[in-house]
């Protein structure tokens, strides 16, 4: 069953992205008006309301992102201003008048010369890492030695991908070594598959290229990597002109006969091709276990993608940005398929207007790139 609500955000540009606390109850959302707000659910009857709003870089804010609350309370942020930023949520008596809480400022990380493009903090197993993506083909990942002081952020480690980065995201699995994908809109056809994947080395301490998804050759607007729950694989999400899931199965290690210093082999399969959205895709995520991908385009809709025992994935469930449910059965969605499918019309909310939806208490999201409108 799915439930939409709509919300008027009041931001006064486009809204680039939503992001959810770890809880589910919280959310953050950034706009080109330079602002990032944060939500609250009413517990008693579910309403969302707007407990902080405040103007947190000098150029357009691509992306927010929450820290595990085992850190507190913290956000993270990125820019068109070449910084990104962790922000601290206070509680108490040190405040203004008539404040309960407020948002601090307490790191910005300016080692980019271009627009820092995604931003991510790492499973809370790793550490209380963060990793940022800029358009000059860097990946950084920061570290924060002491938790309770927040306001001291190490650069670790520098990660030259050689093509413009648009987006990244951590592999959460605990049974295998550190994982990003950093995914690329570089427009030179030149330049090959635009999905990378790194692996961190603890013997050399150091972050390796393993492979590099060839099948991707468009734009990458979004990328995430599927929780993994007992698979001996890993599932990645893409989201570029089509929605693409690709398998990434560890083979074995080069190196030494142990090989504990060796890389790590992978074999890479695609096992999902979506055009459904007719469109480019922008936003993909995960459900908590792994099982359920959704995904939202420029045809202003959600789509929910399941895969079966076999590996066949299948959409289950379509939303219009006005948040109602398309029939299923007048809208068939075969399995994995190559075909495209005519796009549905669609009546998409007036600008600012954020829709919540939730199935299963799990909220999802989709920015529109067109009309500055989350759906969620």
């Amino acid at each position: 069953m799915f439930v939409a609500k709509s919300i008027q955000s009041d931001h006064k540009d486009l809204i680039h992205d939503v992001s959810f606390d770890f809880h589910g109850t919280r959310m953050a959302t950034c706009s080109s008006d330079q602002c990032v707000k944060i939500w609250d659910q009413d517990s008693s009857n579910g309403e969302w309301k707007c407990s902080a709003s405040w103007r947190v870089h000098s150029g357009s804010v691509w992306r927010v992102t929450w820290a595990h609350p085992e850190f507190g309370q913290v956000v993270a942020t990125c820019s068109f201003d070449r910084t990104a930023a962790i922000w601290e949520e206070m509680m108490g008596e040190n405040l203004a008048e008539g404040e309960h809480h407020a948002w601090i400022k307490r790191a910005s990380l300016v080692d980019s010369r271009t627009a820092v493009t995604d931003v991510k903090f790492a499973p809370k197993h790793l550490g209380f890492l963060l990793a940022t993506c800029s358009t000059d083909g860097i990946v950084r990942v920061y570290e924060a030695p002491d938790v309770m002081n927040l306001s001291q952020w190490s650069l670790q480690h520098e990660i030259s991908c050689k093509l413009k980065c648009s987006c990244l995201s951590w592999n959460t699995s605990r049974r295998h070594p550190a994982m990003l994908a950093v995914g690329s809109d570089d427009p030179n056809p030149s330049a090959g598959g635009k999905v990378q994947i790194y692996e961190y080395n603890d013997a050399t301490r150091k972050w390796n290229k393993v492979e590099t998804i060839a099948m991707v050759t468009d734009a990458v607007h979004d990328v995430a990597f599927a929780p993994n729950l007992g698979r001996s694989y890993h599932l990645l999400a893409v989201a570029t002109k089509t929605l693409k899931v690709i398998s990434i199965e560890p083979l074995r290690r080069d190196g030494t006969l142990s090989g504990a210093t060796g890389l790590t082999r992978f074999e890479l399969r695609q096992v999902g091709d979506f055009p459904n959205h007719d469109s480019q895709v922008w936003r993909v995520c995960w459900n908590v276990l792994g099982t359920v991908l959704v995904s939202s385009g420029d045809d202003s809709c959600v789509r929910m993608w399941k895969g079966n025992y076999l590996g066949n994935w299948k959409c289950i469930a379509v939303m219009k940005g006005d948040g109602t449910k398309i029939d299923m059965e007048r809208n068939q969605s075969t399995l994995y398929s190559r075909d495209k499918q005519t796009a549905q019309p669609v009546r998409t909310p007036a600008q600012g207007v954020m829709n919540i939806r939730r199935s299963e208490g799990w909220p999802k999201f989709t920015t529109n790139k067109d009309q500055g409108n989350v759906m969620m």
